[in-house]
């Protein structure tokens, strides 16, 4: 279980993130989301234990600012928003970085393994910078996964901490990443991802986590999130959720007819 209490992160004198209260839990996967300045990527940043925060983020019942840099590592990867690499890395190196994070050093077995479930086989020996954008993602996303390979390692649930993992693919892709964390998450792990898109949101998220100028305004799963008022004031925008049949599952449509001049935007 990923507790926070009291969560507060300044940058200077300037306030970032408001005494944020949550819980993810393992066998999950939760969804951060809100607009751009919310506060979403620095709240990443600080449960992945990157920068300097107030409160008390507990991971699986042990306080994060305790635990040695190796024992984060054995215990959760993080996927940036962005990474750029300077040196020509072959995409086996960049991936055998999870391993030298990670718990599993001599398990160079598992890069291959990893890049075929990213959709990337045989790109082992590529060179990392003349890759696509997104295949890097990709190849980030194999580094993340062979440095928590077990779901549940030594009877405690590993996590994955990704900013905007699936911006740079596309739609078979996204659909092939999202059901790779639905499998770790199934299988026991824990994912705690930002998304922008708020359909892909609804349609992944098992907990929805709504943020809004350095705080969480909403918590709960995709109908109760997305359906509540909250959404449309959050993004001042008009939004409406709707509801397929069973199997239940929830949308968004914002209501882009009234910006045409002959339907007028309602107060």
């Amino acid at each position: 279980m990923l507790t926070i209490r009291s969560l507060r992160v300044q940058f200077g004198r300037q306030p970032i993130l408001h005494g944020i209260e949550a819980t993810a839990l393992p066998g999950r996967i939760t969804v951060v989301i809100g607009p751009n300045g919310s506060g979403k990527s620095t709240l990443l940043r600080a449960l992945a234990g990157d920068i300097p925060w107030q409160g008390q983020i507990a991971l699986d019942g042990a306080d994060m600012a305790r635990l040695k840099p190796w024992e984060l590592a054995a215990r959760r990867a993080v996927l940036p928003q962005s990474l750029t690499l300077a040196f020509p890395f072959t995409v086996a190196e960049v991936v055998r970085l999870g391993l030298t994070a990670g718990p599993h050093a001599n398990r160079a077995d598992l890069i291959p393994r990893a890049l075929a479930a990213v959709g990337l086989p045989g790109h082992a020996g590529r060179l990392y910078q003349e890759l696509s954008g997104g295949q890097q993602a990709r190849v980030q996303l194999a580094r993340v996964r062979v440095q928590v390979w077990e779901p549940v390692l030594d009877g405690r649930p590993s996590w994955m901490l990704l900013d905007e993992p699936v911006a740079a693919l596309d739609i078979g892709q996204q659909i092939a990443v999202i059901r790779l964390l639905r499998d770790f998450a199934d299988a026991g792990g824990g994912v705690v991802m930002v998304l922008h898109d708020l359909n892909l949101a609804a349609m992944v998220a098992d907990e929805i986590w709504l943020m809004h100028e350095g705080k969480l305004v909403a918590a709960g799963d995709p109908a109760t999130v997305i359906g509540g008022p909250a959404l449309a004031q959050v993004y001042d925008c008009p939004i409406r959720a709707n509801f397929l049949p069973p199997p239940e599952a929830t949308f968004v449509l914002p209501h882009t007819l009234w910006v045409r001049p002959e339907h007028p935007m309602p107060p």
